[in-house]
């Protein structure tokens, strides 16, 4: 039986093609991921773990606990704590470092770096042994900096010019006075470094006299755990914690190999989506093999072969193609996997070097995955041809399907799709994230019930075409017929576009609509006609305002400055506004009482007024962060929303009682409105700085678009994988069908239908299969689509949902182009085809 299994493999060589190349594309996007992203994080974990070659123990300070109505402050490290580090016994030397967001221009003015990895720091003392300087000089008093070589080359800056660099908002010009190696994982990233003197760093980052880290160097022949203990011993518990440089570089590690799990399961989803998909085409192919074989296996049953022998020898060939998948799909992987580290660097994302990474566990994954997926495919087809009694099977009685088995299959396709809708029903009526479980396991079994009755639903959809069909005649009646001839065959290879274009159409139909609801929130809450902000999401200085408020043209201005307190024993955010000019700049409903703010006067949003249990006119004490205490009073509720929540108190209120000022962003008016002429004055105000930006409603909206149009664009191209299985699955399920039809294909070439008529049948028939999978599954998008919006709906007040027509026709046209391009080579085979070979053939 094992060499009859070889030798079939052998004999169906063209026919398995299909199914080695599915099963071949789904391993090698699975092994790909992982050999990207394990590359990936090795790199990033050896780069990161070089940065603390120079820290053997790290000082931090630590934080008190909020108590009562008293905010935790964190404690200091201070100078006389880095003194006392130096001195510990065991400790070779000690440095202060500091550090916080610094933005660099390059010479056209434009940010280098992407704005979170854009650092900034301290260069302690004459020589810093943490950044060895390869040119100049280290950087003394606050018009001096040193940059990174890599920022350096990148931007073509050399020692004594002058930069551009913004650290919270005001732009700075200092002089380059040194360019220093380093192997900061930021840098390594693509990301830029500038360093200060020490004076000028706690300056600039608001920790005069301070710092946020101690490192401690161990002298030779002290290792890191003495020197940790003598340290915890010499310094006050209860202000500063410490950590090994080991602990910090597993730290370290262990955050890269996070950040990367998340990058990780999204492409490890897709891959599974592919090969989902590819199960369906292997279980079709290896049903369509068994039924060609039919009579070869009633005979091996006949001369003595078991049941059991029969599906083994089914699962041996399965095993034997899934094993030649599997490792042309590794090989394909690691090729995939170097691709996306090129593509990257390509795309502007630095990534530190490092060799391809390929673990035992990538391998094993690959070859379990194409062995295992193959052979589940082929169980069930090998099982029930063994179960077809051997004169059944010679005679072709077992042909059709029984009707009790239809029945079972429809019955439970009916159970299946209608637990499916009522869970997913039900969970629209669930509060934001409950209803998220509820909904995933309703769509998985929505998907699952509409696969079982797919046969079920060809034949009234496919009917519904033959308007269409009879315009080309007698090729197109016959392609109707043959469309519904095996309904089972039909559903399995419309089944595998389905499941694409469902996740396609879905996907759009959310991201429509989220794009929408946002820009009706945003014209609806703001009157501002420019928000101000940084670039990377970091607080700006409260000069911003101060200056934007002194440009012509500008008649209210207001930040959003937020600050901790303690209302009633918990902490509550409060956020400072310009009591006077916030009406103007903002459009929010009030509920009950008045927009006013102002003195001792707040705004309260509708959420935050419920759970207090507050209403117009009720007073409350609040304890800001410098311990003071002071009753304010609702003046009124108002309808929050994403952009805009909270308890809103006059700046002026606020700003006495914080110890470090910032802003997350100023929203202004001008007299104007909004004109280039008057975007280009405020940044000109601002020094043309590449760290902030000043933008409109349509900026705001545009870059929320091009957000969604970016994660679209990705999911449609790891889509694209799963389309590219289906278009297989159609041509394999073709050219089968062909070959089973070779007979009758012969006798309508014998009574008069044309090669022409011929190529014409297969395509239609092709074009008609891949159009019912579409529209399946752009039908299950749409109420995917509508589902998750429904949900999202109870958070979000202004969520609409917006049917992308134009983008549907296209998935539409799309599920066309893949049945005519499908169709090409077996219509032509077909067509080709000796009718007189055809008729005679068994």
């Amino acid at each position: 039986m094992f060499r009859t299994a070889l030798r079939n493999v052998l004999a169906h060589k063209a026919r398995l093609l299909m199914t080695v190349l599915a099963v071949m594309l789904g391993v090698a996007f699975v092994s790909g991921t992982l050999v990207f992203t394990n590359t990936i994080s090795e790199a990033y974990q050896k780069s990161s773990a070089k940065g603390f070659d120079q820290v053997d123990v790290a000082v931090t300070a630590k934080s008190e606990a909020d108590k009562g109505n008293t905010i935790g402050k964190s404690h200091e490290l201070t100078q006389t704590l880095l003194d006392k580090s130096a001195e510990v016994p065991g400790a070779a030397n000690a440095i202060g470092v500091v550090s916080g967001f610094t933005a660099i221009a390059d010479k056209d003015g434009k940010l280098i770096g992407g704005g979170f990895q854009s650092q900034g720091g301290n260069y302690y003392g004459a020589k810093d042994p943490r950044y060895p300087l390869a040119e100049g000089a280290a950087p003394h008093g606050a018009n001096e900096v040193a940059i990174d070589s890599e920022t350096a080359k990148r931007a073509g800056y050399k020692v004594g010019d002058t930069v551009r660099i913004s650290v919270d908002g005001p732009v700075l010009r200092p002089v380059v006075t040194g360019i220093f190696t380093t192997d900061d994982g930021n840098v390594a990233a693509g990301g830029s470094l500038a360093l200060f003197d020490t004076a000028t760093a706690q300056k600039l980052f608001g920790k005069p006299g301070t710092y946020d880290e101690i490192d401690v160097k161990a002298a030779s022949g002290t290792s890191q755990t003495a020197l940790q203990a003598a340290l915890e011993k010499a310094l006050p518990a209860h202000l500063v914690e410490t950590e090994t440089g080991k602990e910090l570089a597993d730290n370290q590690a262990e955050l890269i190999s996070s950040s990367m799990s998340g990058l990780k399961q999204g492409l490890l989803v897709f891959a599974g989506i592919a090969l989902f998909v590819g199960t369906f085409i292997i279980a079709n192919t290896f049903t369509m093999l068994v039924a060609q074989r039919t009579k070869e296996l009633a005979l091996l049953r006949a001369v003595g072969a078991s049941r059991r022998q029969v599906t083994r020898s089914v699962l041996v060939e399965a095993f034997v193609v899934g094993l030649i998948a599997a490792v042309t799909g590794l090989v394909a992987g690691i090729g995939i996997g170097a691709g996306l580290r090129s593509l990257m660097g390509a795309l502007g994302a630095t990534v530190p070097d490092g060799p391809l990474v390929i673990t035992p566990g990538t391998v094993g994954t690959a070859l379990a995955v194409g062995v295992l997926i193959t052979m589940l495919a082929a169980w069930l087809p090998g099982r029930r041809a063994a179960k077809i009694p051997p004169v059944a099977a010679m005679s072709s009685v077992h042909a059709k399907a029984t009707t009790k088995s239809l029945v079972l299959r429809n019955t439970l396709g009916a159970l299946f799709s209608g637990a499916g809708v009522a869970v997913i029903l039900a969970a629209t009526t669930m509060d934001g994230s409950d209803g998220q479980a509820p909904m995933g396991m309703g769509a998985v079994l929505l998907i699952i019930g509409v696969f079982i009755l797919t046969p079920l639903l060809s034949r009234p959809l496919i009917a519904a075409a033959a308007p269409a069909l009879r315009v080309f005649g007698v090729s197109g009646k016959l392609a109707r017929q043959n469309s519904v001839r095996n309904p089972r065959r039909t559903a399995a290879t419309a089944s595998a576009l389905m499941i694409g274009l469902t996740l396609i159409t879905g996907m759009t139909v959310m991201a429509g609509s989220l794009q929408k609801s946002i820009d009706k929130m945003a014209s609806a809450a703001v009157k501002a006609d420019y928000v101000v902000s940084m670039a990377n999401g970091n607080e700006l200085s409260p000069d911003v305002e101060k200056k934007l408020a002194k440009v012509d043209g500008v008649t209210a201005v207001s930040p959003l400055r937020n600050a901790a307190s303690r209302i009633e024993g918990e902490t509550e955010y409060l956020t400072g506004v310009n009591g006077s000019a916030i009406g103007k700049l903002t459009d929010l409903k009030v509920d009950s009482g008045t927009f006013e703010v102002g003195g001792n006067r707040v705004v309260v949003d509708q959420d935050t007024a419920k759970s207090r249990g507050w209403k117009a006119g009720s007073a409350f004490a609040v304890h800001y962060e410098d311990g003071k205490a002071q009753q304010l009073t609702v003046a009124g509720v108002y309808e929050g929303n994403e952009l805009i929540s909270g308890i809103m108190v006059d700046s002026a209120t606020l700003t006495p009682h914080l110890s470090d000022v910032s802003d997350m962003q100023v929203m202004l008016k001008t007299s104007d409105g909004t004109s280039d002429a008057t975007k280009d004055r405020l940044e000109k105000a601002l020094g043309s700085n590449p760290a902030i930006k000043v933008q409109d409603k349509k900026d705001l909206s545009e870059s929320i678009a091009q957000m969604f149009t970016l994660m679209l664009n990705m999911l449609y191209g790891l889509l694209a994988m799963a389309v590219i299985v289906a278009v297989l699955g159609v041509i394999n399920t073709l050219a089968m069908s062909v070959f089973e039809r070779s007979q009758e294909i012969g006798m309508l070439r014998a009574i008069g239908l044309d090669r022409k008529g011929i190529k014409r049948m297969v395509r239609l028939e092709s074009l008609v299969i891949s159009l019912f999978g579409g529209v399946l599954g752009i039908g299950l998008g749409v109420f995917f689509g509508w589902a998750a919006g429904e949900l999202l709906g109870t958070k979000m007040a202004t969520y609409e949902l917006v049917l992308p027509w134009a983008r549907m026709a296209v998935f539409l046209l799309l599920a066309a182009t893949v049945g005519i391009l499908a169709a090409l080579w077996p219509a032509r085979r077909a067509a080709r085809m000796n009718m007189l070979a055809a008729i005679k053939a068994e």
